[in-house]
């Protein structure tokens, strides 16, 4: 397959074949009310597997280190991992319970389901084949080896047999299937394997299978010790081959016919009711039942005779559009440990160190604190490019600040180790007012939100948990401050998360200000979210799930005006995903008034660009690269006075109508126009970019001839950060 391009899929037309050609007229000259049509809109669940699947692309690039084509054929699995565990039972679940819903595209979830399992199958053939064909070679050349079972030596045989009796026997439990031991309940996405026996046990027992569960505690990769490693380089091992070369010591005077992989994956979706008396004990019962939702994928290795796969699949209620053979480890995701952890470091990117604003460097001879910096200008950073490190610093300077009189701050995905949660600790320890909205359904962080709620709770801090039914998304960040006679008030906006790892992954925008409307907006959503009334005015911020879908449509149909006028009119809007029905449809009538439109759509896109008198004035793009694009921004040309505004929300509806988000203006001229260039940047991606046509089919962009290339995420590094630190 040309790695240029991604497969198609199929939107799908909800027309019968002697209608084709009335709806392609129609295509050619539509109606400008006309936006119904289901040809005019992609699937979101199909443009979300085309986001999958370009992921997957990257590990075809031989243009990049080994190790991190490993890292995205990895990233892929866990991706659709997610896929299948929330979107595919989703649409299971509409079919079970008779709720189907049909979006603007018009497919039904059955035909969506076969679609995506037609394109999933193709998919992960291709996984395997690249991982076995052409990145095990590679890494094997660059001295990374994953050792099969019949390329063990001796030496090597001895200890991974020292191993098994000294790390796996003792805590693994085989299961022999006989009416005293029914099939056991395996846990989500668990390794197991799947036994054929011949023989009597000590009682008597023919029963002929087993499964042998491997425990979770086990790691899934094992690195085997230097001193046993014949070649130089580093030598690993799956756990799934140590068990299989063993599997006959865990059922003695029995012997085994075929041992075999294979993994479930289940439904992990949570189902909370909107009135709970507790959301914390509703939600901590609900995490229990997570691991043993509904089957919805088999994933089983290719050499399984059909007979077990058969048993398998009628054990676990699937067909075959859920079964998945594969050629290799059906847990592939656990091998990011080598990613992460390899001492080849040559095969891995460049490292950089995120860079600080001149101004922050003068902090230490002049002892100002970041408050002092941002009560002179607003300060905007683009993470990773530049340091997370001043969002940290003025919450622990507050923290320890004597004039600070409170912090309010909300969080959604921060991680075990956080350093805000330090400092929000010690704010409260230190007599400081401090309010935390913990967003404790932020999906698979729940567990661990409720154990930084309990740690704030027990320094004293005040903690909600947001707003039944809407969950709090927003990041903001209030420190109250007393200053002379007066109190100032500092907010940190942003469209990324308060975690530290994702700052140094992710693409985020963070705007630090004291600007007395924002910050005065900010507090009146704190309040919103804290106590209760009605929706509150605020001046300068958008906020879901009340003004921002409007206020969005609004300036997207200002720009629409402003062209018919004559007037310059430019609409540039960079997310992570472009699914609300209202807003694709402005889009289209901005377009249809000849708005030029750029978007830069790293996921699901739903609209479609390109369709003569509907979207011919948009171009969508994609860009998936080294770091995982995450910032929200929306640029409207205004007639020649640029608006420019930043959010922690997408485009979608969940964001739109049944979140708490905020989205904020960059009004500094300076910060305005720098923002411009770097959505340029990405405009300009010749490297990185992936084009959507107006049949829904993505293509690689590259350099034409005599073009140089333009990677945007290469020119911000080789422009904030600094390589090699």
């Amino acid at each position: 397959m040309d790695n240029t391009s991604v497969a198609t899929l199929v939107s799908g037309q909800n027309v019968i074949p002697s209608q084709q050609v009335a709806v392609a007229s129609e295509m050619k000259t539509p109606k400008l009310t006309d936006l119904g049509n289901p040809d005019y809109y992609i699937n979101r669940e199909l443009s979300h597997l085309q986001f999958n699947i370009r992921v997957l692309e990257q590990a075809f690039r031989e243009d990049l280190p080994p190790l991190e084509r490993l890292r995205f054929l990895l990233i892929f699995s866990s991706n659709m991992d997610e896929f299948f565990e929330i979107r595919v039972a989703g649409l299971m679940r509409q079919i079970e319970f008779s709720r189907e819903y049909v979006g603007l595209d018009g497919m039904s979830p059955q035909l969506v389901l076969k679609k995506i399992a037609d394109t999933t199958q193709a998919q992960v053939q291709r996984q395997y084949q690249a991982f076995n064909d052409s990145l095990l070679p590679v890494l094997r050349d660059n001295g990374i080896r994953f050792l099969r079972r019949d390329e063990l030596t001796d030496k090597q045989a001895a200890w991974i047999k020292r191993f098994f009796y000294n790390e796996v026997m003792p805590i693994i439990s085989p299961i022999g299937l006989d009416p005293a031991h029914p099939f056991p309940r395996l846990a989500n996405k668990l390794l197991c394997f799947i036994v054929s026996l011949e023989g009597q046990d000590a009682f008597g027992r023919e029963t002929g299978m087993a499964i042998i569960p491997a425990p979770r505690s086990l790691p899934r990769i094992v690195r085997l010790p230097d001193d046993v490693c014949e070649a130089e380089g580093e030598s690993y091992v799956f756990l799934s081959s140590i068990i299989h070369r063993h599997a006959e010591d865990l059922f003695p005077g029995m012997t085994i016919k075929g041992c075999y992989q294979f993994r479930l994956t289940r439904n992990s979706d949570l189902d909370l009711e909107d009135e709970v008396e507790d959301l914390a004990k509703a939600l901590q019962g609900e995490l229990l039942s997570r691991r043993y939702g509904k089957a919805v994928r088999l994933e089983v290795v290719d050499t399984c005779p059909r007979p077990l796969i058969d048993f398998l699949l009628d054990e676990f209620g699937l067909t075959d559009d859920q079964l998945y053979q594969v050629n290799g480890p059906v847990n592939l995701t656990r091998m990011m440990s080598v990613c992460d952890h390899s001492d080849n470091k040559a095969l891995t990117f460049q490292p950089f160190t995120p860079s600080f604003p001149k101004a922050l460097k003068k902090l230490r001879k002049k002892r100002e604190s970041v408050m002092d910096i941002v009560a002179r200008e607003d300060m905007l950073l683009l993470h990773p490019f530049e340091s997370f490190t001043p969002v940290v610093d003025i919450l622990r300077q507050a923290a320890n600040d004597p004039n600070v009189l409170a912090i309010r701050q909300t969080l959604y995905r921060t991680g075990a180790q956080s350093e805000m949660v330090d400092a929000l600790v010690d704010a409260a320890r230190n007599g400081k007012e401090v309010t935390v909205v913990v967003e404790i359904r932020a999906r698979f962080d729940e567990e661990e939100n409720l154990f930084l709620a309990r740690r704030l709770q027990e320094a004293g801090a005040v903690v909600v948990y947001g707003v039944v039914g809407y969950k709090t998304h927003a990041k903001m960040m209030l420190i109250v401050r007393r200053e002379g006679k007066k109190i100032q008030r500092y907010a940190h906006l942003g469209t990324g998360n308060y975690h530290a790892g994702n700052a140094r992954l992710y693409t985020d925008y963070s705007l630090l200000t004291c600007d007395k409307y924002i910050t005065n907006d900010v507090r009146k959503l704190f309040q919103q979210l804290t106590g209760m009334g009605r929706a509150v005015r605020v001046r300068k911020l958008f906020h879901a799930p009340f003004t921002l879908k409007k206020s969005l449509i609004e300036l997207i149909n200002q720009e629409a005006a402003n062209a018919k006028e004559g007037m310059p009119a430019r609409i540039i809007m960079k997310m992570n995903a472009l699914t609300e029905p209202q807003l694709i449809k402005a889009l289209y009538k901005a377009s249809q008034a000849g708005v030029n439109i750029d978007l830069v759509i790293r996921g699901i896109c739903c609209l479609k660009p390109g369709i003569e008198g509907v979207s011919e004035n948009i171009t969508v793009r994609s860009v998936i690269g080294r770091l995982l694009e995450h910032t929200r921004v929306f640029y409207f040309e205004n007639n020649d006075t640029p608006l420019v505004y930043c959010a922690s929300a997408d485009g979608m509806v969940r964001n739109l109508d049944m979140r708490v988000e905020a989205c904020f203006p960059i009004e500094n001229p300076k910060l305005v126009s720098r923002v411009r260039k770097e959505l340029d940047l990405y405009l300009a991606d010749n490297v990185c970019s992936w084009q959507l046509d107006s049949e829904g089919n993505y293509t690689l962009n590259r350099p034409v001839r005599g073009q140089r290339k333009r990677g945007a995420q290469d020119k911000l590094l080789a422009t904030l950060a600094n390589y090699g630190q």
